[in-house]
């Protein structure tokens, strides 16, 4: 089964996605945006940059943890991984991001 993306709204009522692989489980999630419209201009930033390894910021939080952010062109991060137990697991993040990063698929849980 391939990924997915979630549409959800914040208790603030600003919007979010996450990117969902096979599995079900979370491997990106974006800012929170004001308006629908803007998050799914989001999702479509995903489709044309998640297959370029060029726009992965390969990172170690401050506890020491590895993740990463996909960026645009513009170098505006387009969403952040969770923390992975060790690089390897972190690249492994990343190449599910390219897998599933282009898929159609969106579940729009705000309505």
């Amino acid at each position: 089964m391939s990924g997915w993306f979630e549409l959800s709204q914040a208790k603030d009522g600003q919007y979010r996605f996450v990117l969902k692989a096979g599995n079900g489980e979370v491997i990106l999630t974006s800012e929170l945006y004001k308006a629908k419209a803007s998050a799914h201009v989001g999702i479509e930033s995903v489709h044309k940059n998640s297959a370029d390894d060029s726009r992965y910021e390969r990172l170690t939080a401050s506890n020491g943890k590895p993740y990463f952010n996909l960026k645009a062109a513009n170098h505006q991060v387009i969403g952040t991984s969770q923390f992975y137990s060790s690089e390897q697991s972190r690249d492994k993040g990343i190449e599910s991001v390219k897998n599933n990063g282009s898929s159609i698929t969106i579940k729009d849980l705000t309505v």
